[in-house]
């Protein structure tokens, strides 16, 4: 009789299903870390993961030119979502431009380039495993279980903030660049019958 190799599930011993987004609390903990570790790169990298509440493949492959006119760092930006290819606006709050200069003016970077340039030679900016580390990282200097936390928590943390002070959902669907405010729905974790009760009650 023939034996069938049974494989380990891949998310045996793991946390799944959504990431939660960060509490304000984690985040200024977290600024606080890296700005006394004088980790600039992280820092802007932080920061704008929060305000552009972009997915960790676009994070990455952001160019200087992207969020930057001259020598100024702009207070909003537009990029094409890879997942999607539907373009999505995001802002740039201050203490984010700050630190995106302060890196800016530390790594010498130009319009073209990447903003977040791999250390490996062989790849041209940092990879999505990588980020995925950096968050890990992030989130135990906030003192938190860093496997509950990933790049997810990144994108949902803003996201998640505004909708808990507006009752926007469709606000909320185009700061994620979401087609379906099914998508929108989901991903903040909240019911159907409260989605649809709260977008009838924001239409215009």
């Amino acid at each position: 009789m023939e034996t069938i190799n049974k494989r380990e599930a891949w998310n045996k011993g793991k946390l799944v299903g959504q990431k939660p987004p960060l509490k304000p609390k984690d985040i200024w903990a977290i600024r606080i870390h890296l700005q006394n570790a004088h980790s600039v790169r992280n820092l802007a990298m932080f920061n704008l993961a929060i305000d552009s509440k972009l997915r960790g493949c676009d994070l990455v492959s952001l160019r200087v030119r992207d969020i930057t006119h001259g020598n100024q760092v702009l207070s909003r930006a537009m990029v094409i979502q890879k997942k999607t290819q539907r373009p999505v606006q995001f802002e740039l709050t201050e203490p984010t431009r700050s630190a995106v200069s302060a890196w800016l003016e530390k790594s010498h970077l130009q319009g073209d380039q990447f903003l977040f340039p791999s250390r490996v030679a062989k790849s041209p900016h940092v990879s999505t495993r990588q980020y995925a580390r950096i968050v890990h990282y992030w989130a135990e200097s906030a003192g938190l279980d860093s496997s509950a936390y990933g790049m997810h928590s990144m994108r949902r943390t803003k996201a998640t903030l505004v909708y808990k002070r507006t009752k926007n959902l469709r606000a909320v669907q185009l700061l994620l660049g979401h087609s379906k405010l099914e998508s929108t729905v989901r991903y903040l974790g909240i019911e159907v019958d409260d989605a649809l009760e709260i977008s009838e009650q924001t239409e215009i």
